[in-house]
């Protein structure tokens, strides 16, 4: 960045009264609208003025170029100084600041990537600025490109752990492309934030996570010109002293303002004192950006070689995971890795062994983890991959919520799943996350059975839109699949049948081996059961599974290492509710487990080859003595 010339008087006053506008702009549409949070806008105005028509880089007509300087706005409820910035810039019409919150405007309380302006939704606080620090990583290391990154936080929101994992990893990363400016206006939703106007604590505390911090007056637009002029080799945090409802008379820095609107006659007289501020109606317009960014294609991206497994070798999922994340790595030098210092055992070192650029190690930060994914897939940049045990994205579930309300598509792994990790115990065991990404809007959960499978979910999920899933299991399982064996998402496999089947048993992972070792063990006690793996259980292959269970009799047998609740089991009884003639029986895990080998938990939760077997024969007795 050149060194700072300090702007002439003409265009600081310029800022002031764009500052001003956008007050006014805020306060009109969130009054049209009757709700929304005028006073956390006027306290970013000067802020939105000197960032957006100073600062930043950018195309106003080509909001998604992808050589414009990015910007986040973390505090998303202060979405109507946003959405007057892009007015003021020539974007949106200013008449259409007035459709606020209306259910057929883009404009939406907090901002949402329908907008062309947004990259990510924000608005569940503490979350834009990792998604920020995926950008600057991805500007930085992958793009080598001048662009910038600026993010606005609020100062309740720095309550929130999130922020601070994001700021160590910008620190320990050092984002010298990354800004992030601390709207300290002192006051929160229903209190005074905790450190209120210690600016100097909230200075300490920057610098402690390796960020070069400068204090300001959130007011001046010229200390805010100097501020954002100094590069070092570190993020810098600018914080930023403010006043929440700056400029409105009788409200500013008051409380029992929060997300309040001004009642008409109010709002008409503060915009009227407000409009005799503006001493010019001249619009300044942004600088363009540098075109410096790859033109990057992420489409349609394949595996280079078909899987190389012999049937029977046995090999676990989460390996599989690992060696195929590897190849599809060579096939496009897009792909990048993830992890959260769980390597060693997601087998995500594999892709880092030959890959070691295109690897973020995050550390224990899931939540982090997550939103730096989120802003690495940002503008198509990246086909991204996020790996660590499945149990450990219950943690970050409002940040993959948040993910999909950003239209992302990122692709998760969650290994060590199930009670089948055995001795580590119940805190270890990701026995909720099925349920969990299932109720993610547009998500696909593949919980693949062996390596080819494997294999093949991780190239389905490069090329499939939305948060993907994929379960993988710590247990070295028999590879069931032949190397040309084509997988489809919504398509089950029958992978054990014959004529006269009486009970169709749908497992997945572990539990699917069991259920064939049962089977070879019934077929010798003349019970004939058919065998099905669902491989995707977001979508569900309904069709084929009501095609089995009519073929057996309407037998249906879940097994799962899962919970009950919102599993495998949940998924089939919901795709064949109201279907005549058929009745399914669920096995998985009942109540919170404990450290154990596997095959003891196994059997500890009827969810083995044994439990299987004594399902089968009671539906089978169940219907001889009903005839």
């Amino acid at each position: 960045m050149e060194d700072y010339h300090k702007p002439d008087q003409q265009t600081l006053q310029a800022l002031k009264d764009t500052a001003n506008r956008l007050r006014i702009n805020s306060i009109k549409a969130t009054t049209a609208a009757g709700s929304g949070h005028p006073t956390s806008c006027c306290s970013a105005a000067e802020i939105m003025s000197v960032l957006f028509f100073h600062t930043m880089r950018y195309k106003p007509q080509d909001p998604r170029n992808v050589n414009n300087d990015r910007f986040v706005l973390s505090k998303g409820h202060a979405a109507p100084i946003l959405y007057a910035v892009w007015a003021e810039a020539g974007f949106l019409h200013e008449s259409e600041l007035l459709n606020l919150r209306k259910i057929d405007s883009i404009l939406e309380g907090h901002p949402v990537p329908k907008q062309a302006f947004t990259d990510v939704a924000t608005g569940s606080l503490g979350q834009g600025l990792g998604a920020a620090c995926g950008m600057a990583y991805t500007g930085k290391y992958f793009d080598r490109a001048s662009f910038r990154v600026y993010c606005v936080l609020g100062d309740g929101e720095l309550s929130e752990g999130s922020v601070w994992e994001a700021m160590a990893f910008a620190g320990f990363y050092k984002l010298d492309n990354l800004v992030a400016i601390l709207d300290i206006n002192r006051l929160g939703q229903s209190d005074p934030a905790p450190l209120q106007h210690h600016v100097e604590i909230y200075q300490k505390r920057c610098e402690a996570f390796g960020w070069h911090a400068i204090i300001v007056d959130g007011h001046s637009v010229e200390e805010l010109c100097k501020a954002f002029g100094q590069a070092k080799h570190q993020p810098t945090a600018i914080i930023a002293k403010t006043y929440k409802g700056k400029g409105i008379k009788g409200i500013e820095d008051k409380e029992n303002w929060h997300g309040k609107p001004l009642p008409q006659n109010m709002a008409d007289q503060v915009i009227q004192e407000i409009d005799d501020r503006i001493q010019n109606k001249k619009r300044l317009s942004p600088a363009f950006p540098q075109e410096d960014a790859p033109i990057v294609n992420i489409r349609n991206v394949r595996m280079p070689s078909p899987p190389n497994y012999k049937m029977g070798e046995k090999i676990a999922t989460r390996k599989a995971y690992g060696l195929a994340l590897a190849k599809l790595g060579h096939a496009s030098d897009r792909v990048i890795a993830l992890d959260g210092d769980t390597k060693n055992s997601t087998f995500s070192e594999l892709f880092k062994k030959e890959h070691p650029s295109r690897f973020i190690e995050c550390f224990i930060a899931e939540q982090n983890m997550v939103s730096v994914a989120v802003g690495c897939a940002a503008r198509d940049r990246n086909i991204v991959f996020a790996s660590t045990f499945a149990t450990f994205y219950t943690r970050a579930f409002d940040q993959i919520r948040m993910a999909a309300i950003s239209e992302s598509n990122i692709n998760l792994c969650g290994s060590h799943c199930g009670v089948s990790i055995g001795e580590d115990g119940p805190s270890q065991m990701a026995l909720e996350d099925l349920g969990m990404f299932r109720t993610i809007p547009n998500s696909t959960v593949f919980y693949p059975s062996d390596a080819v499978a494997t294999e093949k979910a991780v190239e389905l999920a490069a090329n499939t839109k939305g948060i993907c899933f994929i379960r993988t299991s710590r247990p070295e399982n028999a590879v069931i699949y032949n190397s040309n064996e084509d997988f489809h998402i919504g398509q089950a496999k029958v992978v054990f049948k014959s004529k006269d089947d009486q009970v169709t048993v749908i497992g997945a992972g572990v539990t699917l081996h069991e259920a064939l070792a049962a089977a070879e063990q019934l077929k010798k006690e003349r019970i004939s059961i058919r065998v099905l793996d669902p491989f995707t259980i977001k979508p569900l292959d309904k069709k084929t599974i009501l095609e089995n269970a009519r073929a057996t009799k309407g037998r249906i047998i879940t097994v799962e290492d899962h919970y009950y609740e919102g599993g495998i089991g949940d998924a089939v009884c919901a795709a064949v509710v109201g279907e005549p003639g058929i009745t399914v029986s669920r096995l998985a895990v009942s109540h919170i487990p404990r450290s154990g080998k596997p095959a003891e938990l196994l059997r500890m939760f009827g969810i083995d080859k044994e439990g299987i077997i004594q399902a089968v024969k009671m539906a089978v007795s169940k219907s001889r003595n009903a005839e």
